[in-house]
């Protein structure tokens, strides 16, 4: 009979044990950086990643501006772009890494038609940024991102400002 009992409780208690490990791992993982991740709302990651795509495109066609164009005007504009998007990119891939957030990383494709068609290009995209940006200032929830949005817009206002008086010189 002691026998029989000892076999049930072995039968009993590993299971017990097993799952109280269990439970205390998934309890370990939701302190991970890994968990931290689900403060970030689907809208913010979803900005995030449309802003770093967008800022290597501004830093790829920047590139392409400064050794194509031909106005030192559009030149000058490109190496700007660069600079301010490289500097956007850098900030916004450490938030990223503190919320582990993925962002996207392939590199775009660019072509070069002309000064025109480049600053005609900046102004439209300038403006859909800048929309983009303040919405996400004044709707997003993380914080942080709020802040990056909050700060990165007033440089695209810049930026658009620039970009209409480039074009303007262009005509």
């Amino acid at each position: 009979m002691k026998t029989k009992i000892k076999v049930i409780s072995q039968f009993c208690i590993l299971p017990l044990v097993i799952t109280t490990l269990s439970l205390a791992g998934v309890a370990q993982a939701e302190n991970t950086p890994a968990a931290k991740s689900s403060s970030v709302s689907a809208k913010d990651k979803t900005f995030m990643k449309k802003a770093a795509k967008g800022g290597m495109m501004e830093v790829a066609m920047g590139k392409l501006a400064e050794q194509k164009g031909q106005s030192e005007d559009v030149k000058s504009f490109g190496k700007r772009m660069v600079a301010d998007h490289s500097k956007a990119n850098d900030e916004l891939k450490k938030i990223a890494a503190q919320k582990n957030v993925k962002l996207p990383t392939k590199e775009p494709t660019v072509s070069w038609s002309s000064d025109k068609g480049y600053m005609d290009a900046m102004v439209k995209d300038h403006e859909k940024d800048l929309a983009e940006f303040q919405g996400e200032a004044s709707g997003g929830s993380d914080p942080d991102v709020k802040k990056f949005a909050e700060d990165t817009a007033k440089v695209v206002q810049e930026h658009l400002d620039l970009a209409k008086q480039t074009q303007s010189k262009l005509k």
